[in-house]
């Protein structure tokens, strides 16, 4: 009796499968598109993506490739890299509930690339070949992180890097047409470059783990196409990423239901640029900032409950860079309490450099309660004259349960486009990305945004 499939295997030949993706599966897949192009945009001028671009042009390939929201080009590799960076920069990427992955920045650029490799050959993917490969690897990514569990973050990986390296690994290898046994040693080689530490999270050090495992997906898959072999169980083996990386796996959650429960329709779209467990944050202070319009002077305390990952993740006073503060609760509150903002300029390095911003974050208490979702947060506010003032918010927007329309991020899109002061042709991108599945060349809508 011949053993029964490993893990490995069973994730492969799902992935190189004929597939049938319900309409709701496939319009995730088109939002999750829409919303990562826009965050590219909205973070390709940022310094840490000047100096990749600029570090690319002098040890990369041959720049044949879009760089989102740029005028140069880039070797394959490499936009895939930077392209995954720009659209993570900011965190506001898509997320995924309950992992927090942002699989869209890793896995979507890869493929990206590679079509428009294949395009320039000759060779061009279709839209709806593009959309299936990307939705299988955002599903991968996903349910990698579930496996993987609440400590393997804990414990300092940067999640997004870590899980997603294996999705973009496994969806290029679907646009390669790899057979099982390539999609494992596709694993393999992707588990030899997977990294990415939450020590880096507010640096520029951050976008290189996620721009790593765009990079060293497709890589991963490229050695695979070419006879680059890896180990049989490059998750589940005795020294593989689950025993590695991770305290308590359950590596069953990557195959349970797999093909009939669909992890991207849990994925999650913000309409602020910072971490995801302060949605509901900042949604309570500009209610309070609505209603009262506070001066710092009049606040003496604020309480700020929630589930103990917002302060694990987002207690970081006194930052001092625009890319620290999109994880700071401290500055989160100060901005849109007083200021009563919480879009892109309220997390630059001009916002967190205001004094007034700074001293009040010494002012946040927080409070855990495990009882709270990640999207529900309580903002008590202690006024010098003995008052309080709360605002709960039991289902932040952006959640599962309060989503953004399409028309959200549509704006959100033109937002960013505004934002960057970029003539790109944004309703033309809205409708190609929207209409993908019925386009030839489902990389040629990257040709509409790069400013003309």
């Amino acid at each position: 009796m011949s053993a029964p499939p490993s893990l490995e295997q069973v994730v492969a030949a799902f992935v190189s499968a004929p597939l049938a993706l319900p309409e709701a599966v496939r319009a995730a897949g088109r939002r999750s598109l829409l919303n990562m192009v826009g965050t590219a945009i909205g973070g390709s001028g940022e310094a840490a993506i000047d100096r990749l671009a600029e570090f690319s042009s002098r040890f990369g390939g041959a720049a044949t490739a879009s760089l989102i929201g740029r005028r140069e080009r880039a070797g394959i590799l490499w936009a895939a890299d930077i392209n995954a960076a720009a659209a993570n920069i900011f965190d506001f990427d898509d997320t995924h509930i309950p992992t927090v992955i942002h699989p869209s920045a890793p896995v979507a650029p890869a493929l990206l690339a590679l079509a428009e490799s294949r395009a320039s050959e000759g060779r061009p993917i279709s839209g709806a070949t593009l959309l299936e490969a990307f939705i299988l690897g955002v599903e991968i990514a996903c349910r990698v992180g579930n496996a993987a569990g609440a400590a393997h973050y804990s414990r300092g990986w940067h999640i997004t890097s870590t899980s997603s390296i294996f999705g973009a690994a496994l969806a290029s290898g679907r646009l390669l047409g790899l057979s099982p046994p390539a999609l494992v040693d596709a694993l393999g080689n992707a588990l030899a470059l997977c990294a990415g530490s939450v020590e880096t999270l507010g640096t520029m050090a951050k976008s290189l783990s996620v721009g790593q495992a765009a990079r060293g997906g497709l890589m991963a898959a490229l050695l695979a196409e070419n006879g680059y072999s890896g180990p049989a169980l490059p998750l589940t083996g005795t020294r593989g990423f689950f025993a590695l990386y991770c305290d308590h796996p359950n590596p069953s959650l990557l195959t349970d239901g797999l093909g009939s429960r669909w992890e991207v329709l849990n994925n999650t779209f913000k309409p602020y640029p910072c971490g995801v467990v302060l949605n509901p944050v900042i949604e309570a202070c500009l209610a309070l900032h609505a209603d009262g319009g506070f001066l710092p002077h009049e606040i003496s305390e604020v309480e700020l409950t929630g589930h103990p990952l917002l302060r694990e993740r987002t207690d970081r006073p006194g930052v001092t860079s625009g890319r620290a503060s999109q994880v700071s609760a401290q500055h989160a509150v100060a901005v849109s309490l007083l200021r009563g903002r919480a879009d892109l300029e309220a997390f630059s390095d001009r916002s967190v450099a205001d004094p007034e911003l700074r001293a009040f974050g010494s002012k946040l208490l927080f409070r855990d309660d495990a009882i709270f979702s990640l999207d529900k947060a309580r903002v008590r506010l202690t006024l010098v004259d003995g008052r309080e003032i709360a605002r709960t918010v039991d289902a932040a927007k952006g959640g599962l349960k309060q989503p953004m329309s399409d028309d959200d991020l549509a704006a959100k899109l033109r937002a960013q486009v505004e934002w960057r002061g970029l003539d790109i042709p944004v309703d033309e991108l809205i409708a190609a990305i929207e209409h993908i599945e019925q386009a030839k060349d489902g990389a040629a809508f990257l040709a509409l945004a790069r400013p003309r």
